[in-house]
């Protein structure tokens, strides 16, 4: 058993996250889990539009800003004002990390972008994230995650033939992104904890983090001139795997594409003569005669039971699993066993937030508190930097925080 240490990895790295929406607070909700000290600066009096997004509590509470809030402190600054603007400066001077999520050029036209904290900070990690990355022709263009998973040619892949390219029903590029520049912050401060590079900025792109994702799609056109299909539940040039309905309704997921697993699931589908086809025994085989194999697949499984077709092919030691929906996750022992959940007080109550990975085995990281209210941390954190409480007052007097 290891011993857990009482520092996080990131305890002591203070983290500015300006910017709303998913990319710029997911990626500093992620640092925040494992340590750092992200203080988010949102617009006074309504803050992150994402507070009131989607399902809401009896206070009228984004459900989801609960979990994507959590850990931060939060303070306010106007910065269509110069002087908020100023006080942003002031923040980041101090800080070891910026996370942005602007238009490209909008930090530098407040006179807040790179180069302008080059003298004053210049060890800074600055993270901006952006639709399609802070150059080139499409610089400028706005990106949401929807537009930019479709330029990113993700979208293209994800569907049936002949059909409408399908959305996952999640602002996947927004997350993916957060994910990315996580990572990247993250390499950059160990470059800089290592004395290899100095401060840096980490520029990050909504459709270049989906790209990222593509796997062998590029060498495969560059190589073959081959554009891959959308494929609906199946996966190009790989047989079997698939979806397949039940008896009951109920769909399940087989992955029998290994060649020894290929063997077992035919065994266990009394389907001897294909399991013992040399022509099926290795992928190229097999995909000739995938309509073949998918057929006597879909056969046996529509007349069993889902229950039935996942208690076979485990014992066959065949991938085989159901499609869960956010329900049947909560109930799951295995997801309660590794501890996917945590619980939070919120002014409605205790609510569950997933727990965020990886799992770390000496140092892993925690959910402090749930995202909290627009401000709360306005005389803390303004304070620690130098004000009076006067001076506070008097900037919320005029309409700077």
């Amino acid at each position: 058993m290891s011993t857990k240490v009482s520092k996080l990895p990131l305890t002591g790295i203070k983290v500015i996250e300006v910017g709303q929406l998913l990319a710029g607070p997911f990626a500093g909700t992620l640092l925040a889990y494992f340590g750092a000290d992200v203080i988010k600066v949102e617009p006074p009096k309504t803050g992150d539009p994402i507070r009131k997004w989607r399902l809401l509590d009896k206070q009228g509470t984004s459900f989801w800003w609960y979990s994507l809030g959590r850990n931060k402190r939060y303070v306010t600054a106007n910065l269509r004002d110069h002087a908020g603007r100023t006080l942003l400066k002031t923040l980041i001077s101090g800080a070891d990390v910026l996370i942005e999520n602007f238009k490209p050029g909008t930090m530098e036209n407040w006179g807040l972008g790179p180069k302008d904290f080059a003298d004053i900070n210049p060890d800074l990690i600055y993270s901006r994230i952006s639709g399609y990355g802070q150059t080139g022709p499409n610089s400028a263009k706005p990106g949401y995650a929807s537009v930019t998973e479709a330029f990113s040619g993700f979208r293209y892949l994800n569907g049936f033939p002949s059909g409408v390219p399908v959305r996952p029903n999640l602002s996947l590029g927004d997350s993916v992104a957060g994910l990315h520049a996580a990572f990247g912050i993250a390499l950059a401060l160990l470059g800089k904890e290592r004395k290899n590079s100095p401060g840096q900025v980490v520029d990050v792109a909504l459709y270049e983090s989906m790209f990222n994702l593509m796997e062998g799609v590029l060498p495969e056109f560059d190589g073959a001139g081959e554009i891959r299909q959308p494929s609906g539940s199946t996966i190009t040039g790989i047989v079997p795997t698939n979806t397949y309905l039940c008896r009951d309704g109920k769909h399940v997921v087989i992955g029998g594409n290994g060649d020894s697993i290929f063997k077992r699931l035919m065994l266990a589908i009394d389907r001897q003569d294909l399991a013992d086809d040399p022509e099926l025994s290795s992928n190229p085989g097999r995909l000739v005669q995938e309509q073949l194999i998918d057929s006597a697949i879909a056969g046996w499984t529509s007349a069993n039971s889902s229950e039935a077709v996942i208690a076979a092919l485990e014992q066959a030691d065949v991938p085989v699993g159901p499609i869960y929906n956010i329900q049947d996750c909560a109930n799951d022992p295995h997801y309660q066993a590794r501890g996917l959940f945590e619980s939070v007080q919120t002014p409605s109550g205790d609510l569950k937030v997933p727990a965020i990975l990886p799992k770390l085995d000496a140092t892993p990281g925690t959910t402090k508190w749930a995202g909290g209210e627009v401000g709360k941390h306005n005389q803390e954190v303004y304070t620690e930097i130098g004000f009076s409480s006067d001076e506070i007052e008097n900037m919320k007097t005029q309409g700077i925080i």
